[in-house]
């Protein structure tokens, strides 16, 4: 077979050179050229005449919309991370940190299906014999897996193509590469050109395509961004190293929630699915302690209940520290200075260090009052009752603003056992809660004051 001709294409401005060189010879750009299949170039009148006849067409109010159906892994924190289970012909794209468990999950899995379903694991990274060891290690029934160490692109698609398998594991695409392209494997045009193969191949016959996917120091996927475009869903394994928990958080997918939220445990026999994950992130104190607020943090359609940890202590040095961890430091420095403003608490002369317990990450805002309240405790030296959670946003005027599924995070700490609750005015029961008294507030100072008076 003539191997395909290749071109160097420019990110910035689209111009092309026939061999690669560090400034593009269009823009001026250094470091852009990509290399790319060279696209055949057509010409005649009657092409777009031709293919417009043929392309299919269609009202969108005729289209008949059908639920897409699914099927479950057999792992109930995977499918509620994937939306529900695996969708027919789609693609989903998971990375992590090396060692994690990306594929002590994936291996999990093919083993809970393989009974009702016919799985292909493709390794590039390790042989079968690793892979079987690893099954036989973790107590797995690993009898229904067809493997296959290969990372040549063509070799694995014609595998797919002849055995045509339910679901298809790819560990990893960086190691995969094409006979079409002379990069190695794992640069921009290798992981682009095999990532489209592999995914026009899943749509065409349906195949569920699982993608491993390595993580740069940074933390973002390695790549070319186009991976994550074209792909169906994408699964990020988050946890600190030194503990035995990992999460599993869906930052896009187009058949289900994104943001939901998968805990796992890793355990000798792999990982374990998490019934109850509010008490991962809860610190059981022997007696009530200063700096410890309980806040409900909304990931998807759970609420978790995670501890938020405040220690004040005085400055040493002309710039006092803000730090955090699990929370982003720019909103901690706007709420201090919401603080001094609106409720008189000064911290300009102080340390600050605010920490959410657990390694659990939150972005979402309904947690300043939650971090307004620790940092006042820990100031004080005043401890927050043990059976009281807190949750609101609080803006620069220092009002509370409500936050969303506010019912759902008062039962689910009701569930839990604590009886009294500050929330926002907006997030205010209009039917009473067994076992729990709600204080409502519009503004920081109330917030205090109910405080205060608890």
């Amino acid at each position: 077979m003539a191997k395909a001709k290749t071109v160097y294409s420019c990110t910035e401005c689209g111009a092309q050179a026939p061999k690669w060189q560090g400034q593009c010879p269009g823009c001026a750009a250094w470091n852009t050229l990509v290399e790319t299949i060279a696209e055949p170039v057509f010409t005649g009148q009657n092409r777009y005449a031709a293919l417009s006849q043929t392309a299919g067409l269609q009202k969108l109010a005729e289209v008949e919309a059908a639920e897409t159906p699914r099927q479950p892994t057999g792992i109930a924190e995977f499918d509620r991370v994937l939306g529900g289970g695996l969708v027919p012909g789609g693609v989903v794209l998971i990375g992590g940190d090396p060692g994690i468990g990306k594929s002590t999950l994936l291996l999990q899995t093919l083993c809970h299906i393989g009974d009702r379903q016919s799985a292909i694991y493709v390794s590039g990274e390790e042989s079968a014999q690793q892979i079987a060891m690893r099954a036989r290690r973790l107590g797995l029934d690993a009898s229904p897996i067809q493997l296959l160490a290969e990372i040549q692109l063509e070799k694995i698609l014609a595998t797919l193509q002849t055995h045509q398998p339910d679901v298809a594991v790819i560990d990893s695409i960086q190691t995969m590469y094409s006979e079409a392209l002379q990069s190695a494997p794992g640069s921009v045009a290798q992981v682009r050109e095999c990532s489209a193969q592999l995914t026009r191949l899943a749509k065409q016959l349906g195949i569920t395509v699982i993608l491993v996917g390595h993580v740069t120091k940074e933390g973002a996927l390695a790549g070319p961004r186009v991976l994550e475009h074209i792909v169906d869903t994408v699964l990020y394994f988050e946890g600190d190293p030194n503990s035995s928990f990992r999460l599993v958080r869906a930052f896009k997918n187009r058949f289900g929630a994104v943001n939901e939220l998968g805990v796992f445990a890793m355990t000798e026999k792999g990982l374990r699915e998490v019934s109850n994950p509010s008490a991962l992130f809860l610190s059981h104190h022997a007696e009530q302690v200063a700096g410890s607020c309980i806040t409900v943090t909304q990931e998807g359609t759970r609420p978790l209940l995670v501890e938020v940890q405040a220690l004040v202590d005085e400055a040493h040095a002309p710039n006092p520290k803000r730090l955090c961890v699990g929370l982003e430091q720019n909103r901690l420095a706007m709420l201090l200075a919401v603080l001094h403003r609106h409720a008189g608490v000064a911290c300009f002369d102080q340390d600050v260090f605010v920490n959410a317990v657990g390694g659990v990450r939150i972005g979402e805002p309904a947690v300043d009052l939650a971090v307004l309240l620790a940092i006042v405790s820990s100031l004080k030296n005043k401890p927050i009752p043990n059976k009281l959670v807190v949750f609101g946003e609080v803006g620069l005027a220092g009002e509370v603003r409500p936050v969303q599924r506010g019912q759902e995070r008062l039962k689910e700490a009701a569930k839990l056992g604590f009886t009294h609750a500050i929330v926002p005015k907006g997030n205010a029961p209009k039917q009473a809660i067994s076992g729990m008294q709600v204080y409502a507030v519009s503004r920081l100072e109330q917030a205090l004051e109910q405080l205060r008076s608890l």
